[in-house]
């Protein structure tokens, strides 16, 4: 079940829990000292309220940004670094992560802190306070907001979301904001695939197929920093992001996308078969008067509607057949989804209880 509700700060009576805040880093050397002195200087304030460790993951980087987290690390008894040799881009860096991490919580932050570190705590309070597995910080929802964003990467952005929305069967805004607490059970549980930012619209999509509880609170998504830098989204980034997000939104709900397809030939091929019949009809009392018998009166309206717009005939008669066609592809589409959600929901059970036996 999915629930959208307004931010409430209220933390209930409990016992105190660990919290691991993790942020995947690439090339990040310029940053990325700031950025994990700001975490500290916030996460500080509520040492009364939890436990918490910070995990960096070291994707890769060409720069010095490994070397400078460890020399971190060797400061800060809380801190951990995980390193990655090669890059293996977004979705790689969460799971080598998310099997790292040890808090009750997992907290998702960007590195470079588009979305400021008082987000941890909003996050944290709803994932207590409804008991969800995933809480996803939306910009995009009542009361969220951006700053400074270039303009196409927010344009590919919204639009991407807009589309994950129709065709997911989560009543969300963000689907692709990688800004997120889960609960760390429900991650050990979770067998990801994508090594890319399409991660995080995947744990959403297998959220649902397991049946798992999603919030959604308002959020800050702040590029005020980043737009001091120039940067340029090259054509073919913007393509491929398309690209993405359509198989992203195809793999949802495949049969959204065949049946919408059918519908709208469907209303076409009725709309030209009716204008047809119509002008077939309008002609047919003129007809009659010199033909033998009906059939032959109703014959002649149809050749002499033909002759006049041939064309509706062939057009009316190709969207018809492909209506049907892509209309039996939703179907059967439809029924491959739903073998498929079961299949995952069962492989998932032999997982889960895997691992249990695993930690006995």
């Amino acid at each position: 079940m999915i629930h959208t509700k307004p931010l409430n700060n209220t933390i209930p009576a409990r016992e105190k829990l660990l919290v691991s805040i993790l942020t995947p880093a690439y090339n990040e050397a310029d940053i990325i000292e700031k950025s994990v002195q700001t975490i500290y200087d916030y996460m500080q304030q509520l040492e009364d309220e939890y436990d918490w460790e910070l995990v960096v993951v070291n994707d890769g980087s060409r720069d010095n940004t490994g070397k400078l987290a460890d020399e971190l690390a060797r400061t800060k008894d809380n801190m951990r670094v995980i390193h990655h040799k090669i890059n293996r881009n977004l979705g790689g860096a969460l799971q080598t992560g998310f099997r790292h991490c040890r808090g009750d919580y997992v907290i998702v932050l960007d590195i470079d802190l588009t979305y400021a570190p008082y987000h941890i705590e909003r996050l944290l309070v709803e994932a207590v306070e409804t008991d969800a597995d995933i809480v996803v910080a939306s910009p995009y929802m009542k009361g969220g907001k951006t700053t400074k964003i270039p303009f196409k990467r927010e344009l590919l952005s919204r639009a991407m979301n807009k589309l994950l929305r129709w065709t997911s069967p989560a009543d969300l805004h963000t689907y692709t904001g990688m800004v997120r607490a889960y609960k760390r059970e429900f991650l050990q549980n979770l067998n990801l695939k994508s090594n890319t930012y399409t991660i995080n619209p995947e744990i959403i999509n297998k959220a649902c197929i397991l049946r798992s509880r999603i919030q959604e609170i308002p959020a800050h998504l702040d590029w005020s920093e980043q737009s001091k830098v120039v940067s340029r989204t090259s054509s073919i980034k913007i393509l491929s992001g398309i690209f993405s997000g359509l198989m992203t939104g195809f793999i949802f709900r495949p049969y959204a996308f065949f049946m919408t397809i059918g519908g709208i030939l469907s209303l076409i091929s009725i709309y030209v078969i009716g204008w047809i019949f119509v002008n077939t009809f309008a002609i047919y009392p003129d007809i009659a008067v010199g033909a033998r018998d009906v059939e032959q009166a109703f014959s002649l309206s149809v050749a002499t509607v033909f002759q006049d717009r041939p064309y509706s005939f062939f057009v009316g008669g190709v969207t018809l057949i492909l209506a049907l066609q892509f209309l039996s592809l939703g179907f059967l589409s439809l029924q491959s989804k739903r073998y498929f959600d079961e299949l995952f929901h069962l492989g998932s059970s032999i997982f889960k209880n895997s691992n249990n036996a695993v930690v006995k």
